[in-house]
């Protein structure tokens, strides 16, 4: 399957944050803590240069906690600031502020020499759809500020909201790029929620996403789904996922895409586990 998804109103979401960066003191971008590579728009580095960077391993209560704390350390020596968060949960949120402060300490020391006191840090708010940027914007606001939801493409245009006398957001939509490096990339993707489900086979997603779990995560599906650890292929833990949820077709037959939505949902809810598709060794 080819996993590619570009929509028109992108290439528009693209231009808007382009002509509103020389507004801003500080880039936060939201990545996804399963995919921390791959949920990284490449056009975020050429937006964000020479700007303060603070990068945000949101749906860390998803992820390997042993490989949150590993790509913390991998960001970090790349010199960007770094926390780990759970927007929805509001865990960490209360750590951004000082994070911001620390990030954009030498701003804060310029102004003060200046004498501009109480002028607040600008940040914009990028990510990839579906990454989670309105949730975390409402989090740490303790309001409902942005529009919400659990698929790509919600938050359509730019809105400016101020958080307190030191910092201002800007959330802006959520944009891929135009084509993926590999195809690795927008199987990840695909497999977090990012690109419209609509576009998938997703039978043929649900048995990609089965056949990376069998490496890494093997023991955490025998667990949810109770079959016996000798079955190595992908193919027959598959049917017998959707044979003991009763995933069935009239007359008996297994219905595959039902499935393949069970399995897909238990994997971005957290349920299977907490799970990461990435490492910073390489490892996938």
């Amino acid at each position: 399957m080819n996993y590619q998804w570009y929509p028109g109103h992108m290439t528009k979401a693209k231009r808007m944050m382009q002509e509103n960066i020389g507004l801003i003191d500080l880039v936060i971008e939201l990545v996804d803590a399963r995919i921390p590579l791959s949920s990284r728009n490449p056009d975020i580095d050429e937006l964000g240069r020479n700007k303060a960077r603070l990068i945000l391993l949101n749906k860390a209560d998803l992820a390997d906690d042993a490989c949150n704390k590993a790509w913390i350390a991998y960001f970090k020596k790349k010199g960007f600031h770094v926390l780990e968060i759970n927007a929805r949960a509001g865990t960490g949120i209360k750590g951004v502020q000082g994070a911001v402060r620390e990030a954009c300490r030498e701003k804060i020391e310029r102004d003060r020499r200046k004498g501009i006191v109480n002028r607040p840090v600008r940040a914009i708010v990028v990510g990839i759809p579906n990454v989670g940027k309105s949730t975390f914007i409402n989090s740490i606001a303790g309001k409902a500020c942005a529009k919400t939801g659990n698929k790509p493409g919600v938050t359509k245009g730019k809105q400016w909201i101020r958080l307190n006398r030191e910092l201002e957001l800007l959330d802006t939509p959520g944009i891929l790029w135009p084509r993926f490096d590999s195809q690795e990339v927008g199987r990840n993707l695909a497999f977090i929620g990012s690109m419209n489900d609509e576009i998938l086979q997703k039978t043929e997603l649900a048995m990609d996403l089965l056949t990376c779990l069998m490496v890494h995560y093997k023991q955490e599906l025998v667990e949810r789904y109770q079959f016996s650890e000798e079955l190595e292929a992908p193919l027959q833990v598959y049917e017998h996922i959707c044979e003991s949820r009763k995933c069935y077709k009239k007359g008996g037959e297994i219905d595959y895409e039902k499935g393949a939505l069970l399995l897909l949902d238990d994997f971005r809810s957290g349920r299977i586990g907490r799970i990461t598709l990435e490492r910073p060794d390489g490892a996938a």
